[in-house]
């Protein structure tokens, strides 16, 4: 049909509900034009085949129809598919297409319907990837809003959302809830419940959460543990390390074998700059530790918990750095009211 110059082709399809269409009018089984809802007779309202916006042509043809069109409707406005009935007055010929998938040319004119069409596009391609072998429990739950590839016996849980580019390698597990983008996952690399993961790179058959924040910058080596609520920044953690609880490791490079207690952090920002803290192989910080950076600890030295570490600690040592235990005997802990009278008495001196 479109070899002809004077010519048109509209592409339509069959709604099962086609309220909101322009609907196809025919006569003979030739399109006639196309009508607007509004504007539709009640038994016009009963046709299912409905314009889905796109109509092709020769342009020279299209300009001159688009001359003729004039606001001769109940809202007063220029429709551009009056140019087919225009045409057809012509004796242009005027053909169509039927879409084999009505969804695939689904309108938006509310939230409500750009939700629905969102969801369908994300069942699509949660169809695909699992043609593929991935695993989801539940694609109408499942939100791939960038470039996701995964490899073989990927398993992705419920209410996940990936955005960016995001590669999970063979045998990745994600748990649900989590939200992953701009990141990297090695094979057999666990996600749990609830975490976060953005611009990091994770090795193989690592472990992260549940609760846990990767940030940009985070790379973790083979068998890292990052555990429950645990934030992680621009922080290099080598092989079989693990960091389990409620720490933060900002601007850090830590090596192989170590174990970082709960409550730890790396004090990298002064006000002004970020510093760094190096933690050598097979080091062992217990809880409640402030790295207070740039400062080092080397291979094999253990800090104590409760340290507040300021200055760099050799290599095997052990180092306490936390204020003397005191108990004072016979001592009170002031009262609200004590507390009222003192203040009121030093208003009246004043």
């Amino acid at each position: 049909l479109l070899a002809l110059p004077e010519s048109l082709a509209i592409l339509t399809a069959r709604a099962a509900d086609p309220r909101g269409y322009g609907r196809i009018l025919k006569n003979n089984g030739r399109v006639t034009g196309i009508v607007e809802q509004k504007d539709a007779t009640a038994a016009q309202l009963k046709i299912n085949e409905v314009n889905s916006g796109v109509t092709t042509g020769a342009a020279g043809l299209m300009r001159s129809l688009l001359r003729e069109i004039s606001p001769n409707n109940k809202q007063n406005e220029l429709y551009l598919t009056d140019m087919v009935a225009i045409a057809h007055a012509r004796g242009v010929r005027v053909g169509c297409v039927v879409a084999r998938d009505a969804g695939e040319i689904a309108g938006v004119n509310d939230c409500a319907q750009l939700a629905a069409v969102e969801r369908r596009y994300q069942f699509e391609r949660a169809r695909a990837l699992m043609e593929k072998g991935v695993r989801i429990l539940d694609p109408a739950r499942f939100d791939a809003r960038g470039h996701l590839v995964c490899g073989r016996d990927v398993s992705i849980d419920i209410n996940c959302v990936f955005s960016g580019e995001v590669a999970l390698g063979d045998n990745v597990s994600i748990g649900p809830h989590c939200v992953i983008s701009d990141s990297t996952l090695g094979d057999g690399a666990q996600v749990h419940a609830y975490s976060v993961l953005s611009g990091a790179v994770v090795g193989k058959n690592a472990a992260i959460g549940p609760y846990a924040r990767l940030r940009p910058g985070a790379d973790l080596s083979e068998r890292a543990r990052v555990g429950n609520f645990v934030e992680i920044k621009n922080a290099v953690v080598k092989e079989n390390s693990k960091i389990n609880h409620l720490s933060y490791i900002g601007d850090c490079d830590i090596g192989a074998d170590v174990n970082v207690g709960a409550g730890t952090i790396t004090c990298n920002y002064d006000g002004a700059a970020k510093h760094r803290t190096v933690i050598g192989d097979d080091v062992f910080i217990g809880s409640g530790v402030e790295l207070v950076a740039p400062v080092s600890v080397g291979a094999g030295a253990t800090v104590g918990a409760g340290s507040t570490v300021a200055e760099d600690v050799p290599a095997g040592h052990l180092n306490v750095a936390r204020a003397r235990q005191r108990s004072i005997a016979d001592w009170r802990r002031p009262r609200p009211a004590a507390v009222k009278a003192t203040a009121k008495q030093a208003r009246k001196s004043t």
